[in-house]
């Protein structure tokens, strides 16, 4: 596999766009209102963290010897929203996309020749087919781990922690890689 080349313009291209597309939750809402609006505001937070960024800054690693990159956390992400909401809600035997057993970190691991803009459509069709199959069901609805019941609810909550820690390593990452700060 080739390494990556700076002067290469599909390791220059920006994936994603620089704009800011998020709206605050409201204060006064529902209690699945708010979870969705929650967990909404952390998917585009991500989305935001990568904005206007190039491949080659995207697979930028954050400290040796971690291999955290935003581009890792995109493909991490796609691949827990597919297990949370694919394989565990909908029953559904959807093996991961970036992870294996053979490679149990291959979402963090393997960006170096990894397509930053096919990462962030799965991550997108991922987050797609997630909210779909949440619309169907309420909150108190079950999906299946470990043979325990998990409801809705439970996934939703654990999503939007999920995202807020990834959150808080892109705030990091992409401080160092551009110095941009901000929510």
């Amino acid at each position: 596999m080739s390494s990556i080349d700076p002067f290469d313009p599909k390791d220059r291209q920006v994936v994603i766009p620089a704009k800011d597309e998020r709206a605050d939750p409201p204060y006064l809402q529902g209690e699945r209102a708010m979870l969705e609006s929650f967990l909404e505001w952390h998917r585009e937070t991500l989305a935001f963290k990568c904005a206007g960024l190039d491949t080659a800054q995207l697979r930028e690693r954050a400290v040796p010897p971690s291999t955290l990159s935003l581009l890792g956390l995109v493909r991490h992400m796609a691949d827990v929203e597919r297990f949370w909401f694919r394989v565990v809600l909908d029953g559904q035997d959807a093996t991961a996309h970036y992870w294996s057993e053979k490679s149990p970190d291959g979402d963090f691991d393997e960006v170096d020749t990894a397509d930053a803009e096919a990462s962030v459509a799965t991550w997108r069709e991922e987050v797609a087919l997630a909210r779909q199959l949440a619309e169907a069901r309420g909150l108190d609805d079950t999906g299946t781990r470990r043979g325990e019941p998990v409801p809705l609810r439970w996934i939703y909550i654990h999503m939007v922690e999920e995202y807020a820690r990834h959150n808080g390593h892109a705030d990091l990452l992409r401080e160092r890689i551009d110095g941009a700060k901000g929510e």
